[in-house]
Parts: structure tokens; sequence; C-alpha cells
């Protein structure tokens, strides 16, 4: 494990610009085909790879290249040749957002537990702070004055309407693209914290972080950040020498429950107009996030069971999913498909839609290995942090969905970091990541 040290004023500002890219989202377009996309975060990626040149370990670049040759196999074994070039401007893409991250990774790790809790905590304050001075101040003119600079038209979120419908006034977005852009970072950021924080009041901080969302910036993806708090507590909180595993198993699984009945306590309420719209089949929003996703991914371990629709295959099977959709009794035909990539905005299933059932277990086991050469105390602590976040966000190929899978690995890592040996040996595994892994 690598030994920590103070970041210095170099590394926390390209930390703080790396959050930044992940936050706004915002795209470069390098050539007619290629983007360069959260484009901060991508110079900040490179020149934190640059100075973690010295960190980089043979064990972990043969996994990366492992990784990176199970994805270019996938590609080749997809059907349907003629879409051969826009599957490997999709690898293209991935390569980077996971050589990016694996940078983000490589900083994290080298740094002090106390210094990036507190980058964290702060982001997430600033990000409160700022949708506070957008519903009262004059911000939000500036904020979407710049939005429509940044962001490309039909992007912008312009759903400002329905919002006020069902919570009452306009979400803030906060120069991002939309109101989920905000919800998302904040989520992430925070539950990134609650892992890495050594406060001993962190679970009532996290608490308080929850219930200033709710009334900054309101939606169901704060739900997630409930969620987020489970698999922390079951998988990693709590490991001290001298106390059972069993004891503190027990403890985490009593407060995880507590934590899922206020999650559903919470969603019930608080969203209740947005559940009623997603019972009677009107909430487009969460049927292209969650509901038609996963039937698209279900319909392709029928039919393309192998290798799926290839990376960033949405033109391949275009007419499968619009099929599908129009076969879904929660679709209604009066919602406009724009594109495909549009109506398919949940990473967790495009792995699977993208890939198959085949290809698809093939890289979650290549990469789960990559973890473990990482020194990942508990892979399946960062694959439920993958999976939850998934739920609220798309673009599988791109940074935002690899750092939450790198940002979680170091999370890990600093969070063990003053945990005594012998109660790291508690953390729990799945078998086949055991010994044999090591």
């Amino acid at each position: 494990m690598t030994a920590s040290r103070r970041l210095d004023g170099i590394d926390t500002a390209l930390i703080v610009l790396f959050l930044i890219g992940l936050y706004l989202g915002v795209s470069l377009q390098i050539t007619s085909k290629i983007p360069l996309t959260c484009a901060p975060s991508g110079v900040a990626g490179m020149a934190m790879l640059w100075r973690r040149r010295d960190s980089i370990r043979p064990a972990h670049l043969a996994g990366l290249c492992a990784v990176v040759a199970l994805y270019l196999g996938s590609v080749l074994a997809a059907s349907d040749v003629s879409f051969l070039s826009k599957r490997f401007t999709g690898l293209i893409q991935l390569t980077y957002s996971l050589v990016i991250g694996y940078a983000m990774f490589l900083t994290l790790i080298d740094a002090e537990r106390d210094q990036v809790a507190k980058i964290l905590l702060i982001f997430c304050l600033c990000i409160i702070v700022g949708c506070v001075l957008e519903n009262h101040t004059g911000l939000r003119s500036i904020s979407d004055a710049v939005r429509d600079r940044l962001y490309a038209a039909g992007v912008v979120y312009d759903a400002d309407r329905r919002d006020e419908i069902l919570y009452g006034r306009i979400r803030p977005k906060l120069f991002t693209s939309e109101p989920s852009a905000v919800t998302f970072a904040y989520t992430h950021y925070c539950s990134a914290w609650l892992i890495i924080s050594r406060s001993r009041y962190k679970l009532a901080i996290y608490a308080g972080l929850v219930g200033l969302a709710l009334v900054v910036l309101p939606g169901p993806t704060l739900v997630l950040m409930l969620l987020l708090a489970v698999p922390y507590l079951v998988l990693l909180a709590g490991a001290r020498a001298g106390r059972p595993q069993i004891t503190r198993m027990i403890g985490a699984a009593a407060l995880s429950s507590v934590v899922l009945g206020v999650a559903f306590v919470l969603g019930t309420t608080l969203f209740a107009a947005r559940i009623a719209q997603m019972q009677h089949g009107d909430d487009a929003s969460f049927f292209y996030r969650f509901t038609g996703p996963m039937l698209v991914a279900f319909d392709m371990f029928r039919h393309h069971p192998w290798a799926g629709s290839g990376l960033t295959g949405e033109p391949y099977i275009a007419n499968e999913v619009l099929n599908v959709y129009m076969n879904s009794g929660s679709f209604s035909s009066a919602w406009r498909i724009p594109k495909i990539g549009d109506v398919l905005t949940n990473y967790f299933w495009l792995h699977w839609i993208y890939l198959g059932l085949v290809w698809g277990v093939a890289t979650v086991v290549g990469i789960s290995w990559w973890l473990r050469k990482l020194g990942t105390p508990s892979i399946l602590f960062c694959w439920i942090v993958w999976t939850i976040l998934g739920q609220a966000s798309g673009s599988y190929v791109g940074p935002k969905t690899w750092a939450v899978l790198l940002i979680a690995a170091a999370a890990s890592i600093l969070s063990q970091r003053d945990v005594p040996v012998a109660a790291q040996r508690t953390l729990p595994r799945p078998l086949f990541l055991s010994r044999a892994w090591s």
C-alpha cells in the first residue's frame, strides 16, 4: 500500500479540476467523431498521471492492459462489422476514461486521508451554497448564460415547468446541463467523503448533508445517497482490532436496516408526486433511466447473448430498442425519442446492452482482477457503489462512469489506512475474489 503524504498545491488543484470536470461534463470535439468528454478531468488526469509516473506499478499496468484487451475482444466479437468504426470510437473513449480514472486513483491513495476528505466536503458545501444562491439571487441568470455556451443545443435541460409541478420550484442547475447532474455529483462526492472521513460524527454530518440536499436541490437521486451508506457500513466500517467480525456485521446490518427504512420513508413521502407519475406511466425520465434500459438488456440476453450491441452500439440495435419500448406497458407513444442514446441513460444496464451476457461477465471478472492488483480491500464494495450510482447516470464509456469505480477503490483503501492489519483481514470478499486472485 502506498504511504500517504500531504498533497501539495498543484495536486490539490488537479483533484479539484478533475472533480469540476466530472461535475460539469463538458466535452470538446477532438475530431468529427471523437469528443474529449469531461475535458477538464482529462487535462487534470493526464497531468496527475505524469506526476505519479513513478507510482505506476507493472501489476497495475498489466491489469489495465488486460481490461482494455477484453473490451477490444468484445468489439471484435460483436455482430455486423459495418459498425466496427463506431465501436472502436467507443473503445478509445473508454480507454481514455480508464486511464484518467487510474491517474485520479494514484493521486488519492498517495494523499493524506483527512486532506482528501476536506476537499470533498468543501466541494459538496460549495454545491449547496451555489444552489442556494441560484435559488434566491441573480446567479440563475449567470448560470443559464454560461450553460448556453458550454452545452450544445438540445442538451440543456428545459423541463422547468415539470419541476415546478413536482417540486414546487425550479431545481438548481448551477452551471451544469441539468439538475440531475448536480444531484449526481453531490451524491457521489458526499458518499466518497463518508468513506474517507475519520470524524467520529460523520454519520450525523452525512445525515445533515442529506437533509440540506433535500431542501436545496430535491430529486430522487438523493435517495441513492442513503443507499450508498449501506455497502460502506456492511463492508468497510467498524473494522477494529479486538472486535469480532460477527459483532461488527450484526451492528452494521442493524444500522443498514434503519438507513434503508429511512430511505423508503423519504422516497415515498417527499417524492410522492414523482412516484405517482411512475406508477401511471407518465414519467419518461424514469423509464429512460431505469425501466427501458433494463428491458433492453434482457432483450440482449435473449437475442445477442455473446457480445451484445458492441460498445456505443445503439445504432446497431435502434430498431430493437424501439420494439422493446413500444411493447412495454410503461411506455407512452407520445414521448419523443430524438436518438436512441438519449433513452438509454443507465450505465449499469448499458454494460450488459453493449457487451451481452458472455463478454459482460468476462469484463467484470477482468476489472475485478485489476482492482485486486490495485490493492482494493473490498471489490464487492466498489461494484455495489458503481451499480447504485449507475441508476442515475448513463454514458458508459465516459469518465464519470469509471471515476465512480476508481474513486470508490481509492476511498476504500484510504478508509482502511488507519485500521490495524489484523482487522483489515476481516473484510468480507466474494468467493471468486479470494486468495486465488491476490
